[in-house]
C-alpha cells in the first residue's frame, strides 16, 4: 500500500483471531486443549494448531471473527471467550507478513466440536497442555506454553 504523503510503500498488517478450547482433566491433572491437524491449506500443513482460527474480516471485531471461525471450523457456538494475548508477529524477510493475532480461550461453548472443513483439517484431538504434540505451529506453541505456565503476557511478540 502506497503512502500518499511520502509515496513510499507501507506494509499491510493482517489481523487474525485464534480460539483455544480448554477443558479440565478429571483428577486435577490439568487442562487439555483441542487442536486440529492442518492439511491442504498451504500454510503449516501437517502441524497441529488452534482448533479454530482465521483472518479478521473487514468490519469485524476480533471476537466476532473468533465466534465465526469456531462455528465454521468446528461447529461450536456460544463460546465464553476469554482474551489471552495479542501477538505482534513478523517473518522479517517477508515484508507482507506483518501480523497482529488475537488469541482467546474458551472453557464453555454450545455443541460438540467436530471437523467441519475436512479438506483443511486431517484430525481434531484433545492434548494435555503439558504434553503438546509435535509439531505445533511455532507462534501458537509459544502461546500454549505461556498458558500452561500461567505467565502469558497480554501483549506478546514473535519473530523479532
Amino acid at each position: 500500500m502506497r503512502d500518499p504523503a511520502t509515496g513510499q510503500n507501507r506494509f499491510v498488517v493482517v489481523p487474525a483471531a485464534y480460539v483455544f478450547l480448554l477443558r479440565e482433566v478429571p483428577g486435577g491433572i490439568g487442562s487439555e486443549v483441542l487442536l486440529q491437524l492442518r492439511q491442504g491449506t498451504g500454510y503449516m500443513d501437517d502441524h497441529w494448531a488452534a482448533a479454530a482460527a482465521g483472518h479478521v474480516e473487514r468490519g469485524e471485531t476480533a471476537e466476532d471473527a473468533a465466534h465465526r471461525e469456531a462455528l465454521e471450523e468446528i461447529g461450536v457456538s456460544e463460546l465464553a471467550l476469554a482474551f489471552a494475548t495479542a501477538m505482534q508477529r513478523t517473518a522479517r524477510d517477508l515484508p507482507i507478513d506483518e501480523r497482529v493475532d488475537f488469541f482467546f480461550t474458551a472453557r464453555s461453548w454450545r455443541g460438540e466440536p467436530r471437523i467441519v472443513e475436512g479438506a483443511k483439517c486431517a484430525d481434531l484431538r484433545w492434548f494435555p497442555l503439558a504434553e503438546l504434540p509435535d509439531p505445533v505451529v511455532p507462534h501458537e506453541r509459544f502461546v500454549l506454553e505461556g498458558l500452561r505456565r500461567g505467565d502469558l503476557a497480554p501483549l506478546t511478540h514473535f519473530g523479532f
